[in-house]
């Protein structure tokens, strides 16, 4: 049997707006969520639950400043693997503590990460003897951060 798509749910203007008030303030309760949305509380936390049951929420997080987390050197390295590999691949370099997103991707190169380390020694090291070492990354382009912002 053929493996189905997934498919997508519908959201309308109100679980949009639900969306955009936690995505600025994933701690909001869900009282001010009701509030900033127009809606009754009890009808926001119905939405909220359909939104997470239908996993088009699929968790909270907390936003950070990699600079004073200790980050200062970051860059969007791009990894060329060989043909078939990336099943075995993408558990391991989730595994990378200094790698922040992994994304396959379409066009000259087969993966993007986002790399931040403590400074460009400790970026130098990632790219160099982690992932250049691993058998399956025939090769890596570094494009380094020199500033970055959360839209």
């Amino acid at each position: 049997m053929p493996e189905r798509a997934e498919t997508t749910t519908e959201l309308d203007e109100t679980d949009r707006a639900i969306i955009d008030a936690l995505a600025q303030d994933g701690r909001a309760s869900v009282s001010a969520i009701a509030t900033t949305v127009h809606i009754s509380r009890a009808h926001a936390y119905q939405r909220i639950a359909r939104l997470r049951e239908r996993e088009v929420i699929t968790g909270f997080t907390v936003r950070t400043d990699p600079a004073k987390m200790g980050l200062r050197s970051s860059a969007y390295v791009t990894l060329k693997l060989r043909q078939h590999s990336w099943r075995e691949l993408q558990a391991t370099l989730r595994r990378i503590p200094e790698v922040h997103h992994v994304a396959l991707v379409g066009g000259t190169f087969d993966v993007i990460l986002l790399v931040r380390a403590t400074d460009n020694t400790a970026l130098r090291r990632v790219v160099f003897e982690v992932l250049q070492a691993m058998p399956e990354v025939m090769d890596t382009q570094t494009h380094l951060i020199f500033e970055d912002s959360e839209t």
